[in-house]
């Protein structure tokens, strides 16, 4: 009896199609592996291949420097030598009124020294307040001055009628000094002349103060005369 041994046949094709298949997943699953861990290591050590760094800060702009503007020279004034500041009618308490100009504020004429008398525009008028009665009415002080600046002899002013509007006093003001002869017509120092630097003051009390104005000053050649 023969027996006969097992030959060596070579594999069907599609069984070594099928090892070349498993051999060729497990190779990509090896580089997937890798590259898995490639990236996981990117990742920890703070690198984004996705994202561009940023891009540096920009400078601030530098402000352009401001020259300073030239400086203004001071206006030069050229002395005026005055006799007596300008006046304006009285609108208020502490304003100078003077000048027979009326209510239209032509104030002190502007004139030299030796002009002599200009009666009316001589005189001024200074209002300024004073301590209220207790019942709270206000009070106020008048100094009424002749400016003339030369001798007793030229400068002497008499018959100063002021323009006082319908004056009264809460207080009693001396008849003497100042007192109203009718609207708008008051009479200062009883009429009598007012000499040179001279000054008579009084002092009234109501709600308001006066517009107290000159309206007629006449100058006196003797004021020694009767």
């Amino acid at each position: 009896m023969r027996v006969s041994s097992a030959s060596s046949t070579p594999p069907p094709p599609a069984f070594a199609a099928a090892a070349w298949a498993v051999l060729l997943l497990a190779a990509l699953r090896s580089d997937v592996a890798l590259a898995t861990v490639a990236s996981s290591s990117n990742d920890d050590a703070g690198l984004s291949p996705l994202m561009p760094p940023p891009p540096p800060p920009l400078a601030a702009p530098v402000p352009a420097a401001v020259s300073p503007a030239p400086a203004t020279p001071p206006a030069v004034l050229s002395p005026r030598k005055l006799l007596r500041p300008p006046g304006a009618d009285v609108v208020g308490v502490g304003v100078v009124s003077g000048g027979s100009g009326g209510g239209g504020g032509d104030g002190v004429r502007t004139r030299r020294v030796d002009d002599g008398c200009a009666g009316a525009d001589d005189i001024a008028i200074y209002q300024g307040r004073a301590t209220p009665l207790p019942s709270g009415v206000p009070a106020y002080t008048v100094d009424v001055m002749n400016r003339c600046a030369g001798g007793d002899e030229e400068c002497a002013i008499a018959g100063i009628h002021v323009r006082c509007g319908w004056f009264s006093s809460v207080s009693l003001v001396d008849p003497r000094v100042f007192r109203r002869l009718g609207h708008d017509d008051c009479l200062l120092n009883d009429g009598r002349p007012l000499l040179a630097g001279e000054t008579v003051s009084f002092e009234y009390t109501n709600s308001f103060p006066y517009k107290l104005s000159v309206s007629v000053a006449t100058c006196v050649v003797d004021p020694a005369a009767p």
